[in-house]
């Protein structure tokens, strides 16, 4: 015996130019019928929880299938699956499309040469799975987009849920993230790592769906723009502290990137405040304050000490 529970949308053009939108969502356990063969015209994600059973590609040929385990159904691509007749399996599926995912495909996140992926953990893609079920609701007035931006959602999760990525991966763009406004080039940090640049080159391709370049790209630049927005520091100086020693360089490769000079991002995004700048991550349940009794137009008096503020965990 199995239960199912599904539901399916049709949205309009509009919802697909978006990026991505959900066409369903269903919640299966037990020992649920064969699937296929058959071929779609959209992707699947099907994450499945607990159990056991088996997936056939277009040449027929059976791979078994262990929970915690990602079944990845795209396009144009023949399958047939089942879950053991005897144990079944708990499966949630989420059924999408849009031009989104070429992109989800090129940076990693959607692998249509391997339909199988172990996972080290359904719980977080199965959340997200219920909550877009609960989305799904009758009458939902922003049912499209409520479940569209869930997919992209569910994609996040299901990357850091492989089970291939962490710890190690992890831990390699943890190091080049410490690291990335020093001095280095890709393979002072391959040699920092005992790694040659083609191993450092897999393991961030693998992490991050990018280059090492590309990713120490882009925390130097996003640590400029913070330096341009919450300081005063020159130019120069900025593009000192982010491992530039090129200001003329530095300014043409924000300019390419971002789309703006480091001026003009500096002119339209400047939030010098008093009491200073913090690189700690805020925690929502105590937000960084500015004392209410403090002017917000002078500076403090350098005489006197500095008054209390709330501590920002990180």
């Amino acid at each position: 015996m199995y239960q199912t529970w599904m539901r399916f949308f049709s949205p309009g053009p509009a919802h697909h130019r978006l990026g991505l939108v959900c066409l369903g969502v269903g919640l299966q356990h037990g020992a649920l019928p064969t699937v296929g063969p058959r071929t779609l015209d959209h992707h699947v994600a099907v994450v499945i929880s607990s159990g056991g059973g088996w997936y056939a590609g277009a040449d027929g040929r059976r791979t078994t299938v262990t929970a915690p385990a990602l079944l990845w159904l795209t396009p144009g691509v023949p399958h047939h699956y089942a879950p053991d007749p005897g144990t079944g399996w708990d499966e949630g599926f989420v059924d999408f499309a849009g031009p989104a995912t070429a992109t989800y495909a090129e940076l990693g996140y959607i692998e249509p040469e391997r339909p199988v992926v172990a996972l080290s953990d359904a719980a977080g893609p199965r959340a997200v799975v219920a909550r877009i079920a609960r989305a799904a609701r009758r009458g939902n007035p922003l049912l499209e987009v409520e479940t569209g931006a869930a997919v992209h959602e569910l994609l996040v999760a299901l990357r850091r849920a492989r089970a291939d990525l962490a710890p190690d991966g992890d831990q390699v763009l943890e190091a080049l993230a410490r690291d990335a406004c020093a001095p280095l080039s890709v393979a002072d940090h391959a040699a920092r790592h005992g790694m040659t640049t083609a191993e450092l080159r897999g393991a961030v391709r693998r992490a991050a769906g990018c280059t090492p370049k590309d990713y120490l790209l882009g925390i130097r630049l996003g640590r400029a723009k913070e330096l341009l927005a919450a300081t005063e520091l020159p130019v120069a100086a900025v593009a000192r502290r982010v491992g530039y020693d090129d200001p003329a360089y530095f300014s043409r490769l924000f300019t390419r990137r971002v789309g703006l000079a480091p001026a003009r991002f500096r002119a339209q995004q400047g939030r010098s405040v008093p009491g200073g700048w913090s690189d700690r991550v805020p925690d929502p349940d105590d937000p960084p304050m500015i004392d209410p009794g403090f002017p917000l137009n002078i500076d403090p008096d350098p005489g006197l000490p500095p008054k209390p503020r709330p501590s920002i965990r990180p």
